[in-house]
């Protein structure tokens, strides 16, 4: 990688989306966090920074688009320049099935799920594409593979982000810019095989790996 390489997480919380951040981070990669509630990630970044390491955040909702824009922009600006990798980690569910679940909570679950992802890509791609070069990577799930009647809303979600990667690594073919699914199959608990650093270690792996897979399934 070089110097310039910048690596954008959208839903870098606690537990996956930080672990993320540290690995790549600790990988060489600038790193910008973009979060519902920036000002949580402080601490992190102030990590990251006393280790010599590059990091910036901005607040976003992920279901505004030009909320998401903006963030993105802003970190890129922090960081001198464009997104070489993008993950996009952001979640939302309502617990439920589809005769339990209202319209508007499943719509509003959709775009954090899905529509969010797609607003995220479409920022980015263009420096990639001009550069020849980028990774977009989005946190998949189980669900997608295995619906569960009671897990509705993050059911569809999971299945769309699936299915948006595919379609969208058919539309960037030959562009030089990778496109995958993190499919993780399990439950993400700190100390088991779901542990939160060892699934980042995917996510590193995977965005400097070179292969082609568009979907890795960890499980």
């Amino acid at each position: 990688m070089t110097a310039s390489s910048v690596c954008t997480i959208i839903g870098a919380g606690p537990g996956l989306g930080r672990a993320i951040a540290e690995r790549f981070a600790h990988g060489g990669f600038s790193v910008g966090l973009i979060a519902r509630d920036s000002r949580r990630l402080q601490d992190e970044v102030a990590l990251i920074r006393a280790r010599g390491q590059r990091a910036a955040t901005a607040s976003a909702d992920a279901a505004n688009a030009k909320s998401l824009q903006n963030a993105i922009a802003d970190v890129e600006r922090q960081l001198d320049g464009p997104s070489t990798v993008l993950i996009y980690n952001a979640v939302a569910s309502t617990p439920g099935t589809l005769m339990q679940l209202s319209p508007e909570a499943m719509e509003s679950d959709y775009r954090i799920n899905v529509t969010g992802a797609l607003i995220a890509a479409q920022a980015v791609v263009p420096a990639m594409k001009q550069a020849g070069r980028g990774t977009i990577l989005f946190t998949g799930g189980g669900l997608a593979l295995h619906p569960n009647a009671h897990a509705a809303s993050l059911s569809l979600g999971k299945s769309g982000i699936r299915c948006l990667t595919f379609l969208l690594s058919q539309e960037l073919r030959g562009s030089g810019i990778r496109v995958a699914t993190i499919t993780i199959s399990g439950y993400i608990q700190q100390g088991t095989y779901f542990d939160p650093l060892r699934i980042a270690e995917v996510f590193y792996q995977t965005a400097i790996d070179g292969k082609a897979e568009v979907e890795i399934v960890y499980k």
